[in-house]
């Protein structure tokens, strides 16, 4: 259960992260802003509930935040035409390597 909050939590922040482009971008729909309150909210609390389950603060938050940074750049490239470049790849690859260094190194 602990990686399915985790999962929750990482699709809440990413959902909110994306509406509030969306808020920014239609400022008289305030349906966009219900919308990043909730997502950020939920995220917290699936997160504390991974927390709860027994993961790490270290692993959890670096995981939380890697797959965030990941999956954000990846959809905000596809619903936004946003540049995702070579660069910027290497450096999402970067910031996985080093998640999977930090969950080896929790010696689970």
């Amino acid at each position: 259960m602990t990686f399915v909050f985790l999962i929750a939590a990482i699709i809440s922040e990413v959902t909110a992260t994306l509406s509030l482009r969306m808020a920014s971008q239609d400022g008289s729909d305030k349906r966009w802003l219900a919308v990043v309150t909730v997502g950020y909210l939920a995220a917290f609390a699936f997160l504390t509930l991974a927390l709860d389950a027994g993961l790490t603060i270290g692993v959890a938050y670096g995981i939380w935040t890697a797959c965030g940074v990941a999956l954000t750049a990846i959809a905000s490239r596809i619903l936004f035409r946003e540049p995702l470049t070579k660069l910027m790849i290497v450096g999402i690859g970067l910031i996985a390597a080093g998640v999977l260094l930090i969950e080896l190194g929790a010696g689970h």
